[in-house]
């Protein structure tokens, strides 16, 4: 009877050993059925172009360059803006010259009536002066001529403005005011397109394409180069509707490439699509391609230079060690 205790504890033992085993390999199963995605690198591209058409007098970009943003990317022949701007500061003058014209009369009647007003002043006090015989009668006198010149002065300047004044003058005047504030709306577009002749980087990025060379002449919006953002870069994915819940907004993620699978990057869901939709055919999976799905966009938070638009990548929810994931 005491023979068979041994044994016992030993089957005890293996059973429980069994057990753990048997645990840790739902564990790692567990472990293993992460929620994995298939997807690609989509990175933001801007067609470049001039807002002014023309000669293209240079470029100082190639394929490949490191763009910044603010870096200056071409230029356009600038002698026929430069002269446009030119004519435009010339016709400003002749309207502001134009208007000043028109609305002088109000100020010759105001000049008129304050000379006149001097002069009749001083001829009073002359006039008392010779009351009490202070100055002679010739002094009184040129002070009365000076009194009715301008008085005949102001009468002129008077009838001047009331010809401004009759008729169509007020049209007239508010003709020559917009002629003006036209004339100075074109210096201020002939200014923008000389400074759009040169065409300057909207954001820091990659140049993927130099579409023209100089010497051709370009309408204005003719791609010139095709720039690849540096950042957002974004991962496109799909996820089916029994895993959708998965694919929460914020949620955290790792993104492996083929070139650096013990390397993930990391990334935090930015945007599912309200809307299901057929599996693309470029998406690698394998569940059937004709199932619906609902787009996912991704964000990598710590992206460089090795992740390129349409690479292949996959995308795990749960997967990966702690390691990893730090």
């Amino acid at each position: 009877m005491n023979s068979k205790k041994p044994v016992i504890a030993v089957i005890v033992i293996l059973a429980l050993v069994a057990a753990a085993f048997g645990g840790w390999k739902w564990y790692q199963s567990q472990q293993n059925s992460a929620l994995t995605l298939y997807g690609n690198v989509d990175i933001r591209t801007v067609n470049l172009s001039f807002r002014v058409g023309g000669r293209l007098a240079a470029l100082e970009v190639d394929e490949g360059d490191a763009i910044k943003a603010g870096e200056p990317l071409g230029l356009i022949d600038k002698a026929p803006y430069e002269n446009a701007l030119r004519q435009a500061e010339a016709n400003v003058a002749a309207a502001q010259a134009k208007y000043d014209l028109i609305i002088a009369g109000y100020r010759d009647e105001e000049i008129a009536q304050a000379a006149y007003d001097y002069a009749q002043n001083f001829y009073q006090r002359q006039q008392g002066l010779w009351a009490t015989k202070t100055i002679s009668a010739n002094d009184l006198a040129n002070a009365r001529s000076s009194s009715d010149q301008a008085k005949a002065t102001l009468k002129a300047a008077q009838d001047k403005l009331s010809q401004y004044r009759s008729g169509n003058r007020p049209q007239e005047i508010a003709q020559a005011q917009a002629s003006l504030q036209q004339a100075k709306a074109q210096l201020a577009q002939s200014q923008l397109d000389l400074q759009d002749t040169t065409l300057l980087a909207p954001s820091d990025g990659t140049l993927l394409t130099r579409a023209v060379e100089p010497g051709s002449m370009l309408n204005a919006g003719s791609t010139v180069l095709t720039l690849s953002l540096t950042r957002p870069v974004w991962i496109r994915a799909y996820i089916d509707e029994t895993n959708l819940g998965q694919a929460k907004p914020g949620s955290e993620l790792l993104i492996y490439t083929d070139g650096r699978p013990d390397k993930p990057y990391h990334g935090k869901v930015g945007f599912v699509s309200p809307t299901a939709e057929f599996t693309p055919k470029t998406v690698e999976t394998p569940d059937l391609r004709t199932d619906l799905v609902y787009r996912l966009r991704i964000i990598v938070t710590d992206a460089d230079d090795a992740l390129r638009q349409g690479m292949p990548v996959t995308v795990k929810f749960n997967g990966g060690t702690q390691h990893e994931q730090q």
